[in-house]
C-alpha cells in the first residue's frame, strides 16, 4: 500500500494558504464547521461569506461545499464549472497542508490514532470525491472517466485513514466492527480482491476493492498518476500504516483467500453477536458504538466522522449500481457493500452538529426515502421507519429553515400513502433561498400531484419546474401534456368545450418537448429520459400520419400512468388512485380499434395494470395479465413495432419476480418458490438494452442482493 502521503501529490501552487500550527488547526476546523454548518439550514449565502473569512483548507473544503451542493442539486452547468473551480482549490490547499506535515511531523497535530496530516488527507479525499461527481455530471465521457479515477484515488486515502484507526482500536482491545469504521476486508491489490470474492460470505468483507498498485486497466488510462522520483528515502521511524503487499501471482485462488485471511483482522458480523444480518437496513447493534468514548479530540472527529461518511457514501453507491453501469466500474476495481455503507453512514449521523453528520443525515434519509422506497424485493428491516422518524425530527430541531429536512418529511408521508399530506407539506412555508431546494421541492410536489391524479394542478407545477431548473424540461413538458391528454380523454365525451381546451393544451406543452431534450448529456450521452419521451413523441406523430388522425387522438396507452410507473408511483398510490390508474388504462381498451392495436401498447397496458393489480393485493389477477398480455407476447414481434416500446418484455419479468416474491411471503418464504423469483429477475439481467433500464435495474440490483441473503444465487 503506497504511503498516505503519497497519495496527495503534486505542485503547490501559489495561491495555497500559509501553513497552520498545531496550535491554530482546531481554532480553524472550529470556525470552518461553525458556517458550513450553515448550509445545512439553507443559508448558504451566509455560510460563503463567513468561509470566506478563513484561508486554511477547512474554510476552502466549506466554500467547495456550498458550491457543490447547488450543483449537484440542480444540475447547472455554470455552477457546475463555478463548483470544480473552488473545489480544485481546496484540493490544493489540502494537499499541500497534508505534505508539510508528512516533511516535519513534529511540527503538526499529533493524534495517538492517526498518522500527520490525516486531517488534510480527509479534506483532499473529499475534494476528489466532489470533483468527481462534478466530473460524471459534465457532459463529456473523458472527464467522467478522469472522475472515476479520482474516486479510485479517494478510495485508497480514505482506506489507508480507517486502518490507521483500525489498528488504534485493536490496540485498546475495542474490536473492528464496523461501527468503529473498520473498512477491513479490502484487498491490497486487484488480483487479490478478486480471488478473495469468490469464497466471500456475509460479514468477511467490505466490499470495496482497494489496490495499492496500479492495475492493467490503469495502464490503459492515459491520465494515471506517475508515480514521483524520490532521492535518498528515509526509512520512517514507526510504522506509517501500509498493509504489506502480498505475492499473489502464482497461487491459487483458495491459496489466494487464505493469504488474506492471514493479513486481515476479523471482520465484523452481526449474526454471531446475536444481531439479524439485514441486506439494506442499519445493524443498530454495530452503529451504534460512540466514538467520543474514544477521544474527544475534535481534529479526530471530524477524521473520524468523515472518514464514517464518504467511505459510507461510497460503499452504498457502488452497491446500487444498475448491471449495465457497473461493467464500467469494473475497469475501476470498484465493488460496494450496502449494508457496511449504511452502518457507516448511521455512525456518522452521531455527529449531527458538523456538517459530516448532516450530510450522513441527510443521505441516509434520502436513500431510504428514495432509492430503497422505490424497491420492491427487500428485507422487512431494510426500512427503519421509527429511527428514521428520530433521525429527521433531530435534523429539522437541529436545522429549522432548511427546507431539504422538509423534502424528505413529504417522502416519507408518500411512502406511508399519505399523498395528500406531502402535497400539503410542499406547499407550505416560504420559500427557500436556495433555488436549487425550491426547484426539488416543486418536483417532488409535482410526482405526488401526479400520483394523486389530480391532472391540472400537475400539469401546471410541472411547468413551473421548466422555470426553476433546466436539468430536464423536455420532461416537464412531457407530463404536463400527458395530464392534459388524460383531461381531454375524460372529457370528450361529456364536456366538449373542456376537451377542446385540453387537448390544444396538450398538442402545445407535448410539442414543446423535442426542442427541450436532447441538449443534456450525462457521459457523453443523452439523458435516459429525454431518449423515452423523444420516442414516444415520434411514435405518435407516425401514428397521426399514417392513421390520418389528430396528434392527440393518436397518443397510446395512458401516457401518464406509465410516467408513474417509472417514479415509482404505484406503490405510493392508495386504493383510490390505483383504481384511477386502472380506469385511465380501461379508457385504451374500450376504444373500438383496441383490438388492432399493435403489440406493444398492448404489453405496456397489460403490464401496467398487473402492477396496479400486485399494490391491490390482487396477486393472482397480476400474475394472470403478466402471462397473458406481456410475455406471452412474442419480444422480437414487440421490436418490430414502429417507435416501439421495448421496455415490457423485460420489466415484465421483473414484475412477475415480485409476484413470485410476494407470494412466497418474501425472505421467510420457500425456497423453491424464491428460487423462481430468482430465475425471473435472471431474464432480466440477462436482457439486451431496453427504455429506462436504469431505473428498472436499481430495482433488480437490490433484489438480486435480498435474494443472495436468503440463500438464493443467481444461477
Amino acid at each position: 500500500m503506497v504511503r498516505l502521503g503519497s497519495l496527495l501529490g503534486g505542485k503547490a501552487g501559489s495561491t495555497a494558504s500559509k501553513s497552520l500550527t498545531a496550535l491554530d488547526e482546531p481554532h480553524a476546523l472550529e470556525d470552518a464547521l461553525a458556517s458550513a454548518a450553515l448550509i445545512l439550514n439553507d443559508d448558504v449565502e451566509k455560510a460563503e461569506a463567513e468561509l470566506a473569512k478563513g484561508t486554511s483548507p477547512f474554510h476552502k473544503l466549506g466554500r467547495a461545499t456550498a458550491l457543490f451542493l447547488q450543483a449537484a442539486l440542480g444540475f447547472e452547468k455554470t455552477i457546475m464549472e463555478q463548483a470544480a473551480t473552488r473545489i480544485a482549490e481546496a484540493e490544493e490547499a489540502a494537499s499541500e497542508h497534508q505534505r508539510r506535515a508528512i516533511r516535519d511531523p513534529a511540527s503538526a497535530h499529533q493524534s495517538a490514532i492517526y498518522p500527520p496530516g490525516s486531517e488534510y488527507a480527509l479534506c483532499h479525499a473529499e475534494t476528489q470525491l466532489m470533483s468527481a461527481v462534478v466530473a460524471v455530471l459534465n457532459e463529456s465521457l473523458t472527464e467522467s472517466l478522469k472522475g472515476f479515477y479520482k474516486l479510485k484515488k479517494a478510495f485508497n486515502t480514505l482506506y489507508e485513514i480507517s486502518e490507521a484507526e483500525r489498528r488504534y482500536l485493536a490496540s485498546r482491545g475495542e474490536g473492528w466492527s464496523s461501527s468503529q469504521s473498520s473498512l477491513t476486508g479490502s484487498a491490497s491489490n486487484d488480483s487479490a480482491a478478486a480471488a478473495s470474492s469468490s469464497s466471500e460470505t456475509p460479514g468477511q468483507s467490505s466490499g470495496v476493492l482497494t489496490p495499492g498498485t496500479p492495475s492493467k486497466d490503469d495502464a490503459d488510462l492515459v491520465f494515471v498518476d506517475a508515480e514521483e522520483a524520490r532521492q535518498n528515502p528515509k526509512t520512517p521511524g514507526e510504522y506509517q500504516g501500509h498493509l504489506a503487499p502480498l505475492d499473489l501471482a502464482n497461487i491459487k485462488l483458495d491459496e489466494a483467500d487464505e493469504k488474506l485471511k492471514e493479513t486481515e483482522p476479523p471482520a465484523y458480523n452481526p449474526s454471531a453477536e446475536g444481531g439479524k444480518a439485514t441486506t439494506n437496513g442499519p445493524v443498530e447493534e454495530a452503529d451504534s458504538f460512540d466514538f467520543r468514548t474514544v477521544t474527544s479530540d475534535p481534529i479526530d472527529l471530524f477524521i473520524h466522522s468523515g472518514t464514517c461518511l464518504c467511505y459510507g457514501l461510497l460503499q452504498l453507491l457502488l452497491s446500487m449500481v444498475p448491471p449495465a453501469f457497473g461493467k464500467l466500474l469494473s475497469l475501476f476495481s470498484f465493488r460496494g457493500d450496502r449494508e457496511t455503507g449504511f452502518r457507516m453512514l448511521w455512525s456518522a449521523t452521531g455527529f449531527k452538529h458538523n456538517i459530516n453528520g448532516g450530510f450522513a443525515g441527510l443521505i441516509t434519509l434520502g436513500f431510504h426515502n428514495g432509492a430503497i422506497a422505490f424497491c420492491d424485493i427487500i428485507t422487512k428491516d431494510a426500512m427503519p421507519v421509527t429511527r428514521l422518524r428520530g433521525l429527521l425530527g433531530e435534523m429539522r430541531e437541529l436545522y429549522p429553515q432548511s427546507r431539504l429536512w422538509l423534502l424528505e418529511e413529504a417522502r416519507m408521508l408518500a411512502a406511508d400513502h399519505k399523498l395528500e399530506k406531502a402535497v400539503e407539506i410542499m406547499s407550505q412555508g416560504d420559500k427557500s433561498p436556495l433555488k436549487q431546494v425550491e426547484a426539488l421541492r416543486t418536483f417532488e410536489k409535482a410526482l405526488n400531484l401526479m400520483y394523486l391524479h389530480r391532472y391540472e394542478e400537475c400539469a401546471e407545477t410541472f411547468v413551473a419546474c421548466v422555470g426553476m431548473n433546466n436539468w430536464s424540461p423536455g420532461l416537464y413538458y412531457y407530463i404536463a401534456g400527458a395530464c392534459h391528454v388524460e383531461l381531454y380523454r375524460i372529457h370528450k365525451d361529456t364536456d366538449p368545450a373542456k376537451a377542446k381546451e385540453s387537448a390544444a393544451k396538450a398538442d402545445k406543452y407535448l410539442h414543446e418537448v423535442t426542442s427541450h431534450t436532447g441538449k443534456k448529456r450525462f457521459m457523453a450521452r443523452q439523458l435516459p429520459f429525454d431518449v423515452f419521451v423523444n420516442r414516444k413523441i415520434a411514435k405518435w406523430q407516425h401514428r397521426a400520419q399514417t392513421r390520418n388522425i389528430s396528434f392527440i387522438e393518436a397518443v397510446g396507452v395512458s401516457p401518464i400512468v406509465e410516467m408513474s410507473y417509472f417514479w415509482s408511483g404505484p406503490r405510493r398510490m392508495g386504493e383510490k388512485q390505483l383504481l384511477k390508474s386502472i380506469d385511465r388504462l380501461d379508457w385504451s381498451e374500450a376504444q373500438s380499434n383496441w383490438q388492432s392495436e399493435p403489440a406493444d401498447e398492448k404489453a405496456v397496458l397489460n403490464l401496467l395494470k398487473a402492477t396496479c393489480f400486485r399494490f391491490l393485493g390482487r396477486v393472482s389477477d397480476a400474475k394472470q395479465s403478466l402471462k397473458d398480455g406481456v410475455l406471452a407476447q412474442d419480444a422480437a414481434q414487440i421490436k418490430a413495432c414502429d417507435h416501439a416500446d421495448n421496455w415490457p418484455p423485460p420489466v415484465g419479468h421483473y414484475e412477475m419476480a415480485v409476484c413470485l416474491w410476494d407470494e412466497a411471503g418474501g425472505q421467510d418464504g420457500d425456497k423453491q418458490a424464491l428460487e423462481k423469483c430468482s430465475q425471473e429477475l435472471l431474464k432480466v439481467e440477462r436482457w439486451e438494452s431496453f427504455d429506462l433500464e436504469a431505473r428498472v435495474g436499481l430495482k433488480v440490483a437490490t433484489a438480486r442482493q435480498t435474494l443472495q441473503k436468503c440463500g438464493v444465487s443467481g444461477v
